[in-house]
């Protein structure tokens, strides 16, 4: 293969990388995806593709050889990894953010760094679980790496349980539980030079998995501004390029805690692709291209509906109406839970 034209390289073979590389063939830019997984939707729209695992230099030599930049469609990538590429070619994000931000104890301890709320956590190996103060429970217990739609996470109701509980390592973070109002997340897109971002989407989810997510969310403007804030700090602080979710919880109180970040385009933003003048994935690729940045502005209301494991067969023998806008992402094993497609309406 011969670089003719601009190639981006792209971490990651699923829908998030499959919707980039739609994005990117709009913009006139060819694609590269490097995955470890034969069942990835995005090999099959992009112009060149890899299966190997991330770890094999050889292929990612070749891979680096052949594009002209490189970014990540899912955060998950070996350290070993991310230290390699960063040495051979200009990746965006950065991955030193990648490595602050898929470990859930540097990225608590990042914000609280710099001045942002989040709930309440502690690192196990620090502490001794007798002396865990009971106001804290309930509380999850989740893996500092690779934990995302609810794998790797424990739930305990009080401090006896937790007390009997073998964990097979101590790498968890604690977090304590709030009972809060809602949960809303920003879309941020930073540039070079400066960042925008969409209005906040209010999302639901169900043991721990997004079920669907609506726009505009149900909260006032000032509290919508003041997250599109705190998104905006982060993204500045980090120095991040491309787009970055930021999701947060809504306490009784209307105080904003942050709960995680994405540092990638993200499930809740999928209604972009049919509510807004420019989706998540376009301006991702503008950023990291360095391309004309696009304003978000929303042209409909929407609601967008995660289809899991078997229920995309129902999708796939029924019809759509006219708002509504069906996606299948072509995976090709079915799994529970496992993320097949989703459905937007647009009002």
């Amino acid at each position: 293969m011969s670089k003719k034209t601009f190639t981006l390289g792209i971490f990651g073979g699923g829908q998030l990388g499959k919707f980039l590389v739609e994005a990117a063939k709009k913009l006139n830019i060819r694609t590269f995806v490097f995955t470890d997984s034969p069942d990835s939707p995005a090999i099959y729209y992009s112009d060149d593709f890899i299966i190997s695992s991330y770890k094999d230099k050889k292929k990612l030599d070749f891979f680096i050889k052949n594009i002209d930049l490189a970014t990540f469609e899912f955060e998950n990538i070996p350290f070993k990894t991310l230290d390699y590429i960063e040495e051979k070619i200009n990746v965006s994000p950065k991955p030193s953010i990648i490595k602050i931000l898929q470990d859930r104890l540097k990225e608590k301890t990042f914000l609280k760094s710099i001045g942002i709320k989040t709930t309440e956590f502690y690192y196990l190996k620090k502490i001794n679980k007798k002396n865990l103060n009971d106001n804290i429970f309930p509380i999850l217990v989740k893996t500092i790496r690779l934990g995302y739609d609810g794998k790797g996470q424990v739930f305990f109701k009080n401090k006896k349980d937790f007390v009997k509980y073998s964990f097979k390592n101590k790498d968890y973070i604690i977090e304590k539980l709030i009972d809060f109002k809602k949960e809303i997340s920003i879309i941020i897109s930073r540039y070079k030079t400066k960042s925008v971002s969409f209005d906040a989407f209010e999302n639901l989810h169900k043991h721990q998995i997004l079920q669907k997510s609506h726009v505009p969310a149900n909260i006032s403007p000032k509290l919508n501004n003041q997250a599109k804030e705190i998104a905006k700090k982060i993204a500045d602080k980090l120095n991040y390029i491309g787009t970055m979710c930021v999701e947060f919880f809504v306490t009784r109180k209307n105080e904003l805690l942050v709960n995680e970040i994405a540092p990638r385009v993200h499930n809740s933003g999928h209604l972009t692709l049919n509510a807004h003048n420019v989706s998540q994935f376009e301006n991702h690729i503008r950023a990291v291209c360095n391309l004309k940045f696009k304003k978000p502005k929303r042209i409909h209301k929407a609601v967008m509906y995660n289809i899991l494991g078997h229920d995309i067969k129902k999708y796939r023998s029924k019809e759509t109406i006219n708002n509504e806008f069906f996606y299948d992402y072509g995976k090709k094993e079915i799994k529970d839970k496992r993320k097949m497609g989703h459905l937007t309406k647009i009002f």
